[in-house]
């Protein structure tokens, strides 16, 4: 199969998911791999250092950069769509949708061209900007051949939707920018790791570890990501046993600031899935979680992590309590690194998916793939 993955965005998760993703793809017998990225992208250079056909193209790096950048459009669409007939793609393969997909995604289709997207969400979470989102995923859909998404919970609302489209479903891979890290000394009970956003629940968090401290007075708990926590959870940094960090984190040190804790904890209102949560597991890093979207399908209760049984204070406050037992903790990392090492294994993980969009294509496996 020849593949072409595009992938305009410039920097986070859905950056690492996409050079996680060409790393896999690249590793798969019989596949060839051609790559459109952005030339703005903070992967740019890891990218291009996967020495794979490549075309860079100028994007934006900021709003301005964006309005002005919307312009040159058309001609990046007919750019693209040249570069997968040059190529001669069977697929291309849209790692994460981009703010320029439904402007791009028709040409591909009027050229004849396959466009299979990964979907990561079928609608904004509370608080992310919602403007067109609903436009520009019927566009994207309407060109789709058919769609990867990352959990039930997205194919649900997506079969809502387009109920005629073919979809695949597989989990979420843990996009690490590096080696597993060996050795990191646990510093605290709990980490919450993201960015702020209301859905994310840091109040509930909030109020579930004050709970917890009545019966746990030596719990700890560090709290960092990009955002206003005050504004998400007033009081937060006053309570006994928490540490906030309001900071962005370089990719690269993500994998290390997960294995400083014991747990991961993901106090979600509601979720598509959870990017950090795989690489939690590839650490060795048992998850607690509230049982809302694809966090229900992420976590193995009882086995890679505990589940509360509702998204409440009390509920998380009860199994973050089960999680400081050190026994179940050590079961449980034991459970989380051996489902890490299936989910950080991306060749199996490009083949899961080239398998799953191959019917739709009209590919035969040849012998021996």
């Amino acid at each position: 199969m020849r593949v072409l993955l595009w992938y305009w965005g410039r920097r986070g998760g859905g950056a690492q998911f996409a050079l996680s993703l060409a790393r896999g793809l690249a590793a798969v017998p019989g596949t060839e791999v051609a790559l459109s990225i952005s030339r703005e992208g903070d992967l740019a250079a890891g990218f291009a250092a996967l020495g794979l056909p490549c075309d860079a193209v100028p994007t934006y790096s900021g709003a301005p950069g964006f309005l002005l950048g919307t312009a040159r459009v058309p001609g990046l669409a007919r750019r693209l769509a040249r570069q997968a007939r040059d190529f001669r793609a069977d697929v291309v393969l849209s790692a994460m949708p981009h703010l320029w997909t439904p402007l791009v995604a028709p040409v591909l289709k009027r050229a004849g061209i396959a466009f299979v997207p990964v979907l990561h969400d079928a609608a904004p979470h509370p608080g992310d900007p919602a403007l067109l989102w609903h436009w520009r995923l019927r566009r994207e859909l309407a060109a789709a051949r058919g769609a990867v998404v990352l959990s039930a919970a997205v194919e649900r609302a997506i079969r809502a939707g387009a109920p005629a489209l073919p979809l695949f479903r597989q989990p979420l891979g843990a996009h690490l920018p590096g080696p597993v890290p060996v050795g990191v000394e646990a510093t605290h009970d709990f980490l919450f790791f993201g960015r702020v956003r209301a859905y994310k629940g840091l109040d509930l968090l909030r109020d579930a570890f004050a709970l917890l401290r009545q019966t746990h007075p030596a719990a700890t708990l560090r709290v960092v990501g990009e955002g206003d926590m005050e504004r998400a959870a007033p009081g937060l940094s006053t309570l006994p046993g928490v540490t906030v960090e309001p900071r962005w984190v370089a990719d690269a040190a993500i994998p290390p600031l997960v294995a400083t804790a014991r747990s991961l904890v993901l106090p979600y209102r509601e979720a598509s899935q959870s990017g950090v949560l795989p690489i939690a597991l590839a650490c060795g890093v048992p998850v607690v979680a509230t049982p809302v979207g694809g966090l229900a399908e992420q976590v193995t209760d009882n086995e890679t992590g505990l589940l509360a049984a509702a998204a409440t204070p009390e509920a998380l406050a009860a199994a973050m309590a089960r999680m400081l037992d050190p026994a179940t903790r050590a079961r449980l990392a034991r459970g989380a690194l051996l489902r890490g090492a299936g989910l950080a294994d991306w060749p199996a993980q490009a083949e899961m998916l080239l398998g799953g969009i191959r019917p739709w294509l009209g590919l035969v496996q040849r012998s021996g793939e």
